[in-house]
């Protein structure tokens, strides 16, 4: 295993611009953050605070407007497009509010999509079988050939962190992951993501509005005013 953090932000910010009016928004202040491999935080902070931004950030989807994004020892602002996506596709896994399962294809299906640019792996007979054991273990092995449609919001959310995981990311992101669903199926994924956490060592991310998910993260910041405050 890498020695030292797996994530450093150092100094970031980010900086909207109008070509318009010529004023510019500040969404993002000098935020700086750490994160040791399998280690678990949570982001909160009001709708418009800038969390979803400091998440696609991290996840390469964004870039920063100033300072520096170092994931598993690579400064990321040096990087290509094309090298940010080979790391945002082998390094990093994302879960979204809302799941964005393709409906015309099965659960195995969707699970697979992450491993489309890799061909040599989408078509190896371990892929198949990894993707196989991590439904079953989110209790979905009697639905690999079933539509999103088919499956209830709780059981579309597990689809995307097991899709999230196929890769083996050393990172997973999770912005509001349970915002869509209802309280009991809520309990049940942040049961599980906990769990990867906490028993697969993948390091977590999450941004979210419930108190009672973000309390159960090892560390909880607050984005406010565009700065990372430690709670």
């Amino acid at each position: 295993m890498e020695s030292g953090p797996l994530l450093q932000l150092q100094n970031v910010s980010k900086r909207f611009d109008s070509p318009d009016s010529g004023e510019h928004l500040e969404v993002l202040r000098g935020v700086n953050l750490e994160l040791t491999r399998g280690a678990s935080l949570a982001i909160v902070g009001p709708s418009g605070s800038g969390k979803s931004t400091l998440l696609n950030i991290i996840g390469t989807l964004d870039r920063p407007t100033a300072g520096t994004v170092v994931l598993s020892g690579r400064n990321l602002s040096s990087l290509t497009d094309e090298e940010l996506s080979a790391v945002r596709n082998e390094k990093i896994g994302f879960v979204f509010q809302s799941h964005y399962l393709l409906p015309q294809c099965s659960v195995l299906e969707n699970v697979l999509v992450p491993t489309v640019p890799q061909k040599h792996r989408r078509e190896s007979k371990p892929v198949v079988e990894r993707a196989k054991q991590l439904l079953a273990r989110v209790g979905l092995a009697e639905r690999t050939n079933h539509r999103p449609g088919q499956l209830s919001g709780g059981e579309r959310q597990r689809v995307a962190v097991v899709r999230a995981l196929i890769n083996g990311p050393e990172l997973l992101l999770a912005d509001e992951p349970t915002g869509a669903l209802d309280a009991g199926s809520a309990a049940e994924l942040t049961r599980l993501l906990l769990e990867l956490n906490r028993q697969d060592g993948v390091a977590l991310i999450v941004v979210t509005h419930a108190l009672d998910l973000a309390r159960q993260m090892q560390r909880v910041y607050e984005l406010r005013q565009g700065a990372l405050i430690a709670q």
